[in-house]
């Protein structure tokens, strides 16, 4: 046993620490390539794209490799030959040009007031006014800009190259305070108009962001960008894609596999569906989280590192300020258009979700042209079910009642634990109901069923109706239906009028039909009431 131990311990010397450097937190392609980090060759797209084109957006989720993008893309436009060595690019590039590159990186600022983006402006401004020697008492951002790109143009006789990353981020850090929101959509506004403006003195621009924000936002002033984003061709210019994966991290996977107990062949599939299913264009084949899978394989564990360096708050926020049914997050039809754009003053929950990664394409519509959305993979549905949860059901999330007691639960069919429990729960939690009861109380049910790995279905139709919850387990099928300010046993007798079990007679499981009402003077439970129909043959395979 102690021999093995050693074993894994030298494997893990040679495989982690000799062999393969994790650029983890790193996204300057020149510290990657110089400090001989692992680094997955995407400089034949980056190529195609700046020998084919001039203005570009990008939009991919949030630590997707965006960054190291715009990174690899100002050393390629300064010229920087040798960190492209040994690498696709250094065969495709014959001339390697240096241009004056002007990069402004939006990240690793907290925009609470105006005067952020100011000072922002202000640095990425004056460090190229340095650079060509720019002696201004201008006050204004985009004059400034303007200025700047003239003189670098003139002075280099080379056009300029403009590389902006998280063009929209101030905007995103408020989209629950409309007011400052607009102060900052009319500066940045302003700003990127400059770049059509200057089109004769422009080789190439570049911005990425998470989320596209159309409907005279931003871009109005901007609107000669190729949105690349949904586009096949791209589709992997950022994350990692499988025969990627096996090319460059094949000891990596060998070597979590032997640290957590199982075959090459189960760690790849344990792999995919931790970090895999990101799909950008329905054609393309699923892309992996590289944020995750570096910090799976530097570790030697599987965790849920996307959301341990930050949680979607100001989009859970946005979903329960707006009363959004969060049965509609997953498995939707949704139209092109709506993935494309998001309406600034109020975007759609969906589209920002999808934007924003929580939600990927699972498949295409070619007849009504229209996506199918679902989470990409188990980190992000049960990171982003957490983050409900702290915000609808904080008990649950804090563990002072726990999933698993309600597993248990139903279970067993114990429909009166079940019960008093969930009465407890929502007695202790009445403050954290707000604006519609009856969908507040179906979506905190919704989460804590999802939590425990049901499949739950909501609003359920039916030929007479549509049933409010509907789930199983092994032995069971439950349906709940819900009142406010009526009665649990008006609720059940409704399911039994409208003969709500008769589509899940056939499943040989015993259905427990529930009634429950909601009070919306005290905000919780104030009844419930039992029905079931036995089960009428064997459970289906």
């Amino acid at each position: 046993m102690f021999a093995n131990i050693g074993s894994i311990c030298e494997r893990i010397l040679y495989y982690g620490g000799r062999n393969m450097l994790y650029p983890i937190g790193i996204q300057s392609f020149e510290e990657i390539r110089n400090g001989g980090y692992v680094y997955v060759d995407k400089t034949a797209l980056i190529y195609k794209l700046t020998s084919t084109g001039k203005y570009y957006f990008l939009s991919r989720p949030r630590r997707f490799g965006k960054s190291l993008l715009v990174s690899t893309m100002e050393a390629y436009f300064s010229g920087r030959k040798e960190l492209f060595e040994g690498l696709a690019m250094a065969s495709l590039e014959k001339d390697w040009v240096s241009y004056p590159v002007l990069h402004l990186d939006l990240t690793g600022a907290a925009y609470l007031s105006i005067d952020e983006l100011y000072s922002k402006f202000n640095s990425f401004l004056s460090k190229y006014e340095e650079r060509y020697d720019i002696c201004t008492g201008e006050r204004v951002a985009s004059v400034r800009f303007e200025n700047i790109i003239d003189v670098a143009y003139r002075k280099t006789g080379q056009k300029v190259v403009i590389l902006i990353d998280e063009y929209e981020k101030p905007i995103i850090d408020n989209i629950d305070n409309p007011e400052l929101m607009e102060q900052f959509r009319r500066e940045l506004q302003g700003f990127y108009s400059v770049i059509k403006g200057k089109d004769n003195a422009i080789r190439f621009a570049f911005l990425t962001g998470v989320t596209k924000l159309g409907k005279m936002s931003i871009f109005s002033g901007l609107n000669n960008l190729n949105d690349i984003s949904m586009d096949a061709r791209y589709a992997d210019i950022c994350g990692i894609t499988e025969q990627e994966l096996k090319s460059n991290f094949g000891e990596s996977v060998r070597m979590l596999a032997e640290m957590n107990g199982l075959s090459e062949e189960e760690c790849y599939k344990k792999l995919a569906s931790m970090y895999d299913g990101y799909h950008f264009h329905y054609r393309t084949p699923g892309i992996y989280n590289p944020f995750s899978l570096l910090n799976t394989f530097n570790a030697n564990e599987f965790r849920m590192y996307w959301f341990e360096t930050g949680t979607p708050t100001f989009l859970v926020r946005y979903l329960k300020q707006g009363n959004y049914n969060l049965d509609n997050i997953s498995k939707n039809d949704v139209a092109v258009e709506t993935l494309t754009g998001a309406n600034y003053v109020s975007p759609a929950p969906i589209t920002l979700m999808y934007q924003a990664g929580y939600l990927t394409i699972k498949d295409y519509d070619q007849r009504f042209n229209t996506y199918n959305l679902d989470y990409p993979n188990e980190e992000v549905k049960s990171g982003f079910l957490n983050s409900l949860s702290h915000l609808y059901a904080p008990a649950l999330a804090g563990g002072e009642l726990s999933v698993y007691q309600f597993i248990r639960d139903i279970e067993k069919g114990d429909i009166e634990s079940f019960m008093n429990r969930l009465t407890a729960f929502f007695s202790g939690n009445g403050y954290m109901i707000q604006g519609d009861l009856e969908l507040c109380f179906q979506n905190v049910m919704s989460i804590m069923l999802k939590m425990m790995g049901l499949y739950v279905k909501t609003e359920y139709q039916t030929s007479n109706g549509r049933i409010d919850i509907v789930f199983d387990t092994d032995k069971y099928v439950y349906i709940i239906e819900l009142k406010r300010d009526e009665s649990a046993e008006v609720a059940l007798k409704q399911i039994e009028e409208k003969g709500y079990d008769k589509p899940f007679l056939a499943s040989g499981k015993q259905i427990i039909k529930l009634g429950i009402n909601f009070s919306s003077k005290t905000k919780t439970i104030d009844g419930w009431a039992e029905g079931v129909t036995p089960s009428t043959g064997s459970l289906q395979e």
